[in-house]
């Protein structure tokens, strides 16, 4: 009888295998607890995919428990059950094999076939080299002569409590990725610092970015919109102010952004052809400085000792012999540290306007302006 039993239990749990795999595929249980459906293709199946899995699970706990509690009811010793020994009984032990053989095929096998589409970047239409650094992320559109940084656009007074947060608090940023409806988009992943890892849920892309290396990964958006994400690897102290916002548009909207970027890159690389006045390097120097300096130096240049050093009333900031010094630090950086080398990656024009703007804001008035055609001339741009 207890032979018939079990077998009953082992046919049970199968019948709820295959019913939950049935109800997942007609069930939404998308909300601000689970995973995104997304809008790829893929991102979908994934979503499919994981809502299975979960109802496969859900089933084995109801009948595995069920059958645990039941039979500690039944053949409790109170009503004077005395256990069975069955050792060695191969009917037993093939069913119990046989039936988790089966529960892994039927997880195996749909997942091997989206984690294969997952990892095809065959046929590309768009090539895009994303860069992570220490807090941002760098697209370039490779044959398009399009390139920018892309950081987080969040005050920082809302970061500070100083302002009600807003809607996309710390997923807000200056530049976000922009894609076509249609084409399928491929990013090729690295970093120029620490290991971060790019990832929009809603893409169903998350891909570790890695000094040295380059990963891939894909994807093809079918609904328009603006799509968030976040650094998903602890890359240091603003690991948490590192997001990524994909904006997806039709082709007609995708080329004229296209061109307003190549337009703005002209722009801003003949702005070192020109002498700037101090009040324009003021205000572009402390929009760069924001950006890019106010998260270690602080917001008023006082620093964070003894890691960021402070910047107001203090050091080659205020020190008129030391210009030089201060021009090859942004410019350069220094080994050993956090200070990157500001010249790889901004123009002459910010490089050039944030100096000027950190020799003379907060009280450190030194009149020193440095022009972007020295910088240019320096770095050879």
């Amino acid at each position: 009888m207890k032979r018939f039993a079990l077998t009953g239990i082992c046919f049970l749990l199968l019948a709820a295998l295959m019913a939950g795999s049935t109800y997942a595929a007609s069930i939404n249980t998308s909300t601000g607890w689970n995973m995104p459906p997304g809008v790829t293709d893929v991102s979908r199946e994934v979503y499919s995919l994981h809502m299975t899995i979960f109802w496969i699970c859900v089933a084995i706990s109801v009948v595995v428990f069920g059958a645990m509690f039941w039979s500690l009811f039944a053949y409790r010793k109170s009503k004077g059950a005395k256990s069975a020994h069955f050792h060695e009984n191969t009917t037993v032990e093939v069913i119990w094999t046989a039936i988790p053989l089966v529960i892994l095929i039927v997880m195996a096998v749909p997942a091997t076939a989206t984690l294969k589409k997952m990892y095809d970047t065959s046929n590309a239409e768009i090539d895009i080299l994303v860069t992570g650094y220490q807090w941002r992320w760098r697209y370039e559109y490779l044959g398009e002569d399009v390139s920018f940084f892309s950081n987080m656009s969040t005050p920082r007074d809302q970061i500070q409590g100083l302002e009600e947060k807003g809607d996309n608090y710390l997923v807000e940023v200056d530049e976000p990725m922009v894609v076509p409806l249609g084409k399928k988009v491929r990013i090729l992943l690295t970093a120029n610092d620490v290991i971060h890892a790019w990832w929009v849920p809603d893409l169903a892309v998350k891909k570790d970015a890695i000094p040295g290396f380059i990963n891939e990964s894909w994807f093809l958006v079918n609904e328009p919109g603006i799509y968030r994400g976040q650094c998903a690897e602890l890359c240091g102290r603003d690991h948490g102010f590192m997001p990524i916002e994909v904006k997806a548009v039709p082709q007609e909207e995708y080329d004229a952004w296209l061109a307003s970027r190549r337009d703005a890159a002209v722009a801003e690389a003949a702005g070192a052809d020109r002498e700037w006045t101090m009040d324009e390097l003021m205000e572009r120097g402390a929009g760069v400085y924001n950006t890019y300096c106010a998260a270690c130096h602080q917001p008023e240049g006082q620093g964070l000792p003894p890691v960021f050093p402070a910047l107001a009333g203090v050091g080659m900031s205020v020190d008129p012999e030391q210009r030089a010094e201060h021009i090859a630090m942004v410019a350069y950086g220094k080994t050993g540290t956090a200070m990157p080398a500001f010249g790889d990656t901004l123009s002459p024009a910010e490089v050039a306007s944030v100096i000027t703007y950190e020799r003379n804001a907060w009280g450190n008035d030194t009149g020193d302006m440095v022009q972007p055609s020295e910088i240019r001339d320096l770095l050879g741009k």
